[in-house]
């Protein structure tokens, strides 16, 4: 079969709950890999906290902070910062309408304290691995440092979180001709909504096509796994779309394939019937 650029979303796709890669999905990386499959990383996640556990399954590249940072092997392809006072005009607006926010930049995080209070009492939807993977992080004690200590050098994008959806929608009027907005999945009975804004131009697609480009294959050579709708860039973007069984149902309405779910090991058994470990 001709060979295929494969993308991997981390949280809710590759792994759940922060939870170590399974035997499985190691397996799957590294045998498509041996196979001359290329397998990339396509997250969220800034590079600091990806986690050596992941990047040791080893990647011929990774796509970070939904598209705003792409490298190679150390080699850096891309790199996009927020200019600081469009952060402070952010953060202004977020704290103007009682939301509170994650700062996500090249050094690390920066959290409200009062995001880490209301996510502490949330109770998420399943299907909404981003809130699943920030309660983890916190039981986890992994460090995220307090908005103080940020050092206002700019940052890749900005998480928040809400009680309601109003204030959400509010906030649109000031920022969404220059933002993308993602509201990840909720139930009616959701006391705490998150999300993130990203740039309008900058998602996982573009940080596809430039690895495309960089790799010079076609972007119909490319299969795109994902599970949340801060996935949907690569969804446009690939040539094969699969999503996993616990994605957002929106997602699954762009999806070519629905997988098992992550905790089923839905990226492993998906990639042995594309033919990726054979």
């Amino acid at each position: 079969m001709k060979k295929k650029l494969i993308f991997l979303d981390i949280d809710g796709t590759l792994i759940f709950a922060m939870a170590p890669p399974s035997v499985l999905a190691r397996e799957a990386v590294s045998k498509a890999r041996a196979n001359g499959h290329k397998v990339f990383l396509c997250t969220g996640r800034n590079m600091p906290v990806i986690g050596k556990e992941i990047l040791d399954l080893g990647f011929d590249g990774i796509i970070a902070s939904a598209g705003s940072h792409v490298e190679v092997n150390g080699n850096i392809l891309f790199d996009s910062l927020l200019p600081e006072d469009v952060i402070q005009e952010c953060l202004s607006v977020f704290h103007e309408h009682r939301m509170y926010c994650r700062i996500e930049t090249p050094e690390g995080i920066y959290t409200d304290p009062q995001m880490e209070l209301l996510l502490k009492t949330a109770k998420p939807d399943k299907g909404n691995s981003e809130l699943v993977r920030m309660q983890k992080e916190l039981e986890l004690g992994i460090h995220m440092q307090p908005y103080e200590n940020y050092p206002g050098k700019g940052a890749y994008k900005i998480c928040f979180t809400s009680t309601t959806l109003e204030d959400i929608e509010e906030t649109k009027k000031y920022l969404a001709d220059r933002f993308d907005y993602v509201v990840h999945a909720y139930r009616d009975s959701t006391t705490c909504f998150n999300g993130e804004i990203i740039p309008k131009g900058i998602h996982k697609g573009k940080g596809m096509e430039i690895l495309c480009q960089y790799y010079g294959a076609d972007l119909k050579d490319t299969v795109a796994f994902g599970d949340s709708m801060n996935d949907s860039g690569m969804m446009t973007t690939a040539g094969i779309r699969v999503v996993m069984g616990n994605a957002c149902d929106e997602l699954k309405e762009m999806a070519d394939v629905v997988c098992e779910c992550v905790w089923d090991d839905g990226v492993y058994h998906e990639f042995k019937r594309m033919g990726f470990l054979s």
